[in-house]
């Protein structure tokens, strides 16, 4: 029942557990004082019904704010993941931006990353953070998988598809001086139609932290595009992915890019 008290920002929280401790917050709780006290990106909706509920069945501020800090307290040591959004801002709505959230799992990688994404846009801003943090982070492992797609009316073998991609990807489209290790799915490129494609989209970065989601490397699906995906600060989560990635590779179900 009090979901939607656990799922504010743990400074909204804070301060609704004094508020509510302290008295300043009593029946009958209105939209109106919860927002003058959260701000007008709470959803004060929805904290207002469950603190009336809860009024209802004879818990009062005190005890409301005593079940909070508990609740809290004993989840601290539990990973809770975030939701992670791209599109239009819903006022009331709190969620981590996609865009950022890649910046930040990139900017904060020390040891690996792993990026897989079904396909890019606009090679020197899709890779501009990637290829800055590896030319300034010598000892950072990168690996990138990506799809190659065949056209349907492109007769070429698939070796020559893989080198104008290859080519295509560092002559103009990789904007940094060390590059990542790039492995692809052979299976898009058969000539009778794709019998499978790398379409997983997920960052794991030092095998600490896990991000699943729906964007690809594109503007769009950064900014415009509504996109959903969850970032998780769970270790076991996180290096199972990065294994699964890895056994694929180690099996010879991706493929190394060539150097051209």
């Amino acid at each position: 029942m009090i979901e939607p008290l656990l799922a504010l920002p743990a400074h909204l929280r804070e301060r609704l557990v004094r508020a509510l401790e302290a008295g300043h917050l009593a029946p009958p709780y209105r939209e109106a004082a919860i927002r003058q006290l959260l701000g007008p990106g709470a959803d004060c909706v929805a904290v207002a019904a469950v603190l009336a509920k809860l009024d209802g069945r004879g818990l009062r501020g005190p005890a409301v704010g005593f079940a909070i800090a508990l609740t809290d307290r004993v989840l601290a040591g539990v990973p809770r993941p975030d939701l992670v959004w791209s599109g239009p801002e819903v006022p009331g709505l709190h969620a981590r931006d996609t865009r950022r959230v890649y910046e930040e799992l990139v900017a904060g990688a020390e040891r690996s990353l792993w990026i897989c994404a079904y396909t890019y846009y606009d090679g020197p801003k899709a890779f501009e953070s990637l290829a800055r943090r590896l030319d300034g982070t010598p000892h950072l492992q990168a690996t990138l998988l990506l799809n190659i797609q065949r056209r349907r009316d492109d007769p070429s073998s698939s070796n020559e598809l893989v080198r104008r991609f290859a080519e295509r990807l560092w002559t103009r489209d990789w904007p940094g001086e060390r590059h990542p290790d790039v492995f692809y799915d052979p299976r898009s490129l058969e000539r009778d139609g794709p019998d499978g494609v790398l379409h997983a989209k997920a960052i794991v970065a030092d095998d600490e932290v896990a991000f699943v989601t729906s964007a690809n490397l594109t503007e769009a699906a950064f900014d415009r595009n509504i996109e959903v995906g969850v970032l998780a600060r769970d270790r076991m989560l996180a290096a199972s992915l990065s294994k699964h990635f890895r056994v694929l590779v180690e099996r010879g179900l991706l493929l190394p890019l060539p150097p051209v």
